[in-house]
């Protein structure tokens, strides 16, 4: 009877290690994130407006009918990105996910505090490279670190009611995402910076 017991509970605590690691693992080793299935639909680093949510037929799943969608797929490699995005009449955010589908940022129209949600986007080291002393890292401006080099960000404008989602889609519409090219200089290691 003892050792049917123990043939039970070794039987569910393997079942249970088993689960759990097979549901940590399938997010990595999964082919179709959303990373994967927006590459032919969008271009890199540039905003690109989803379709309309449709039960039938979605790109990406769960979207809530009431949003106009909006993505953008980053790749800091070449620079640091930076993001405008005007805000709707009712709502806007704006989240921001590594390529293997892990948020890491999210902000809104209330926390931005403006008529536009502007930021930057880099990598740890791109910040690290950036001045100390000079205006571009005033408290004004926002800076967020990615984790990876890749990834996207997620726009979304609410449409309280049906007839104002001509007005949200033309909000994201009017969003950028691009590489800067008026990028700061990089900080001074030889003696000309001690001084």
């Amino acid at each position: 009877m003892i050792r049917l017991l123990f043939t039970i509970v070794a039987g569910v605590l393997l079942g249970g290690v088993v689960h759990l690691v097979s549901v940590l693992a399938l997010p990595r080793i999964a082919s179709q994130d959303a990373y994967s299935r927006l590459t032919p639909l969008t271009k890199l680093n540039a905003v690109t407006a989803l379709p309309a949510a449709d039960p039938s037929d979605t790109v990406m799943p769960y979207l809530d009918p009431a949003f106009a969608t909006a993505v953008c797929r980053y790749d800091l490699s070449g620079g640091p990105i930076k993001l405008a995005v005007p805000v709707s009449q009712s709502y806007t955010s704006v989240s921001f996910y590594t390529h293997s589908d892990v948020a890491y940022y999210a902000i809104n129209d209330r926390s931005a505090g403006k008529k536009v949600i502007e930021l930057d986007l880099m990598t740890e080291a791109q910040h690290a490279d950036l001045p100390e002393d000079e205006d571009v890292t005033a408290a004004d401006r926002l800076i967020i670190d990615s984790p990876t080099s890749t990834g996207l960000i997620l726009l979304k404008a609410l449409a309280v009611e049906p007839d104002m989602m001509a007005q949200a889609q033309a909000s994201l519409a009017a969003a950028t995402c691009k590489v800067q090219t008026d990028a700061p200089p990089a900080k001074q290691t030889g003696p000309a910076a001690r001084r």
